[in-house]
């Protein structure tokens, strides 16, 4: 981290990094101008970072200068216009650099300057600070609201607000995956979530879609990621998760209401993946072009019954696949004609993000989902899970 930098950035009370950076890269780094752009919740905007929420200053996510650098998670450089003031006649050059934290995408901060006051040698260290502006963001976030106001075109329901609280994250990276994960509508999700940890050796992913609607959903599901949470941190193994988190569901409900639950541990030496099937959502696989669901044996729901006994099945993932959880809102969303989405209309959508990162393919494909509804109003969460396993080079691996 850059030294300058990493001290600014401490002294600055939290809802004051934003300008401890401006001030350092325009007396330190040359700079004429910075802005911060921060990812709306809906992954479909840049919103300018501002103190007055729900500010409309935005540009596209993955489009234009700052998108392209948002999108690819690289510097780009792009000239600056004519009628930019940093540099009349478009001889200057701003910077936008991914604000990124263990492949959790924040934003693009971006740095102006004037005609012949840019050169490459500028670029790693507007690198480290950009990367420590991210680390300290999400400190920041336990103090302040201003970094989270800012992300929001328009105000979030009161369920929304508590189901995005529960979220780890939109993506994560580390040498042996990448995952990404959307929701969909951001602003008044129902009760949908996804949760993950990873450790030395294994990396655990839940992903819930919980019964009802509003308040109501979201109490559900947030008793349930609460138990999975502590049940896991008490060091239990999957089945005692799902039965502690079964148990403190049927407790309060008494079978009135359920989570239907995906409960998956990934062995990272080996590409083993112990799972628990609760229900749905649903599992696709693509691998070496093929598109195909991961069909699992359905056990009951959480809180359907008292002392459920639950118990573990077992598949393999290879380096190269690319995994799908997604949620009813998604296979079962129907066109203005009837018609379900599907298969058939799932593996096109699959196969035409092939190329993408997963941070970016559940976006994508909840952009196909709103066209198969054709304009019709969303009546259920839809979510999208994506996870690239590339697994370990020097790990022995067993055969699926």
């Amino acid at each position: 981290m850059d030294g300058e930098a990493g001290h600014a950035l401490r002294g600055a009370a939290p809802h004051e990094l934003f300008d401890a950076v401006r001030e350092l890269l325009l007396r330190q780094h040359g700079a004429h101008g910075v802005e911060l752009l921060l990812a709306d919740y809906a992954s479909a905007r840049l919103q300018l970072f501002t103190r007055q929420p729900f500010t409309v200053e935005s540009v596209p996510a993955h489009q234009g200068p700052a998108g392209r650098a948002f999108g690819s998670q690289e510097p780009y450089v792009a000239p600056s216009s004519p009628q930019d003031p940093t540099g009349p006649g478009g001889g200057g050059a701003v910077v936008h650099l991914p604000v990124s934290v263990r492949g959790d995408r924040l934003g693009v901060l971006s740095v102006a300057y004037a005609a012949g006051a840019y050169d490459r040698s500028r670029l790693g260290p507007l690198q480290e600070v950009a990367e420590a502006l991210g680390h300290e963001i999400l400190v920041a976030d336990r103090d302040t609201d201003v970094f989270l106001q800012a992300r929001r075109a328009r105000r979030l329901t009161l369920a929304a607000e508590m189901q995005w609280q529960l979220l780890p994250g939109r993506s994560c990276s580390r040498p042996e995956y990448d995952l990404g994960a959307q929701l969909d509508p951001a602003y008044a999700v129902f009760g949908d979530s996804f949760d993950w940890s990873s450790g030395a050796d294994h990396l655990t992913l839940t992903v819930n879609n919980g019964m009802g609607e509003g308040i109501d959903a979201a109490l559900l599901t947030n008793l349930a990621v609460s138990a999975l949470r502590n049940a896991r941190r008490s060091g239990l193994g999957l089945i005692d998760q799902a039965a502690l988190a079964d148990q403190a569901l049927f407790g309060q409900y008494h079978g009135r209401v359920h989570l239907a639950m995906l409960l998956l541990r990934f062995c990272l030496d080996t590409g083993e993946v112990e799972v628990i099937d609760a229900g749905s959502p649903r599992v696709w696989r693509l691998r070496a072009g093929v598109v195909e669901e991961v069909v699992l044996e359905a056990q009951l729901p959480l809180g359907m019954f008292e002392d459920t006994v639950y118990s573990c099945q077992r598949f393999h993932v290879l380096p190269g696949d690319r995994l799908f959880f997604l949620s009813d809102g998604v296979y079962d969303v129907l066109s203005p004609g009837g018609e379900r989405y599907g298969l058939h209309a799932l593996a096109r959508a699959v196969m035409n993000t092939r190329l993408l990162p997963p941070s970016q393919v559940p976006r994508a494909l909840l952009e196909e989902l709103a066209g198969h509804r054709g304009g019709v109003e969303i009546v259920d969460d839809a979510m999208v899970v994506c996870l690239d396993w590339h697994g370990r080079p020097d790990a022995g691996r067993l055969e699926p």
